[in-house]
């Protein structure tokens, strides 16, 4: 009675092996990897799966990394940049690896839902599948990788919610699920090691509560989604920040003076609902600061000048422009000031001063006529100033 194919194969290669002297793949790794290759195609230009011939050592097929005779790491697909990728689903035998660290596929077009198998991968560390068409809801059963650092589902087609059971996983320190159409609130994370969370361009709403995110984040971030509530209780824990973009949300209360001492290099907030007065203690070091489209009131604090990329334009921001920051106009220090769709009174420039080509400025629809006239962006509109009902409601 003739071998099935799969087992014909193992014992071709298990006699290969013997003969060259190779070490002898796991039979349950090797029956696994025949169903992976399988369900997966290369796509036009790629020849990734070519070296996957089960008549020779798995070991040393692409994208496959064995210690002893187990598969630890499995690497779907070419990594360099532009190369096409897979087609195709992901196998349920994928959970059958389970010496596995290491899971990834490159960017291409595999479809179809997340194996709720991969939950079987006890000592997963690693999980990296982006820029295809993964769709589905992500399983809760993914917080069974009690070992799991990095988890990057980013650019796919997954819906529903982020299951609690995530944030329970204690030694993230990457979570990467943006531009997918997630919906639901964020959940709490506990990890104390986590430092990129980046679940921007999804339908995620709720509130975030004071302690929902460790003090240990240093990349945070959520735009493009419905969030709402106050943020400045948990953001004046998070002193570790290195970049922040809460912007297009519906995020609501002040913003804590402190979070402009935090060692941030893009601050993006704009386009929610954010309100009140805005005083740094110190000077902003933060090269981008972007604060537009908000409800800011009071008066523009002088801290503000040494920000070489400013946004503050519609708001509600009352006042003269502080002095500072004309000197660091005309010296090129600012590259751009908006400061447009405000109720600014006044600033004190030079209607005969030049600004730098290198520089931007713009003035208009504020209480008063802008002194001085530069290119403004096309949505600011070409009305150059407010109209005086709004400025006397204003002031009353």
């Amino acid at each position: 009675m003739p071998l099935k194919g799969s087992y014909a194969l193992f014992l071709v290669a298990l006699f290969q092996c013997r003969f060259l002297g190779f070490a002898i793949l796991d039979p349950v790794d090797f029956l696994a990897l025949q169903s992976i290759k399988k369900s997966l195609r290369d796509l036009p230009a790629s020849n990734f799966l070519a070296s996957w011939d089960f008549t020779s050592d798995p070991c040393n097929f692409a994208g496959v990394y064995c210690e002893s005779n187990r598969v630890v790491a499995l690497n779907l697909g070419d990594p360099r940049a532009g190369s096409p990728g897979l087609t195709g689903r992901i196998d349920s035998a994928i959970g059958k690896l389970s010496a596995l660290v290491e899971l990834t596929i490159v960017p291409g077009r595999i479809y179809g839902p997340l194996p709720v198998s991969i939950s079987q991968l006890k000592g997963l560390r690693f999980l990296a599948i982006s820029r295809n068409f993964i769709s589905g809801n992500i399983p809760a059963t993914l917080g069974q990788l009690r070992r799991l650092k990095t988890l990057d589902l980013s650019y796919n087609q997954l819906t529903g919610g982020i299951p609690r059971s995530i944030g329970t996983l204690p030694e993230l320190t990457n979570v990467i699920l943006c531009h997918n159409r997630l919906s639901g609130s964020v959940p709490l994370f506990r990890s104390q090691v986590l430092s990129r969370l980046d679940l921007k361009h999804n339908a995620l709403s709720g509130w975030l509560a004071p302690n929902s995110l460790p003090a240990s984040l240093q990349f945070l971030s959520l735009s493009w989604n419905q969030l709402t509530g106050p943020v400045d209780k948990l953001l004046f824990r998070l002193n570790k920040l290195n970049y922040l973009d809460l912007s297009l949300n519906r995020f609501t209360g002040p913003i804590p003076g402190r979070l402009f001492s935090f060692p941030i290099t893009n601050l993006q907030l704009e386009r929610n609902f954010f309100s009140g007065p805005v005083q740094p203690a110190d000077q902003v070091t933060i090269p981008t600061v972007d604060l537009s489209h908000n409800r800011l009131s009071g008066h523009i604090s002088p801290m503000f000048s040494t920000v070489q990329n400013l946004y503050l334009n519609n708001n509600l921001f009352t006042g003269e422009v502080p002095a500072s920051f004309v000197d660091r106009i005309l010296s090129a220090r600012i590259r751009i000031l908006y400061l447009q769709h405000n109720y600014l009174t006044g600033i004190e420039i030079n209607p005969t001063a030049e600004i730098p080509l290198r520089s931007s400025i713009c003035l208009q629809y504020n209480c008063m006529v802008p002194p001085v006239q530069t290119a403004c962006p096309l949505k600011a509109g070409k009305v150059k100033t407010r109209p005086v009902a709004q400025c006397n409601h204003r002031k009353g």
